[in-house]
């Protein structure tokens, strides 16, 4: 940032009186501009025992397959932001939504809050931020393919609870970075 967005006067780095770190500060009206961890929403579709996932079409990750899953608007609620990514990306519908995750990942500022749903139908299609959409058993998942840690992680989970017959809201911390998918640990 290099530009106030109320005055246009040049910001710096520096910590503000009273804060323990570093802030953008405007040095004209003395605006401090807080940056602060964003919002992703997404779900686990089910349908017939089968996972619903989608081969991004947009970057980051082109080509590989994610959950339905995107950046909360404001004005919405996790659960509608969730509904809404599921039919953006994949073309479908939600029957109750159960929060199942919530995963901090602190080095790219993202919380995502994942929830568990089975799907209305099994009518889908891929969206305008998808090449396609697709029903896998756990046997077909795509695990070498899949976009984000935090995706494998989630499914990790499922599959984890799906086997163990009881589903538990899980926490976690996701500390991979993407240049370690490509590059093993």
């Amino acid at each position: 940032m290099k530009y106030c967005s109320d005055c246009g006067g040049r910001v710096l780095l520096e910590i503000p009186p009273g804060d323990d770190r570093s802030r953008y500060c405007c040095q004209q009206c003395r605006r401090v501009h807080y940056q602060n961890p964003v919002m992703v929403v997404g779900c686990v579709p089910e349908w017939a025992g089968e996972i619903l996932l989608c081969k991004r079409a947009i970057e980051p990750r082109h080509g590989t397959w994610t959950l339905p899953a995107g950046y909360l608007e404001n004005g919405e609620t996790v659960e509608n932001g969730a509904r809404r990514e599921l039919m953006e990306e994949a073309g479908a519908s939600a029957l109750e939504m159960t929060p199942y995750g919530l995963y901090d990942i602190p080095h790219i500022g993202q919380i995502y809050m994942m929830f568990r749903t089975k799907l209305k139908d099994a009518e889908f299609k891929p969206g305008p931020e998808s090449l396609k959409a697709r029903l896998f058993s756990l046997d077909q998942i795509p695990w070498e393919e899949l976009a984000f840690p935090v995706i494998r992680t989630t499914l990790e989970n499922y599959y984890r609870d799906a086997a163990a017959g009881t589903f538990s809201f899980h926490i976690d911390n996701i500390t991979q970075r993407l240049a370690e998918i490509d590059t093993g640990p």
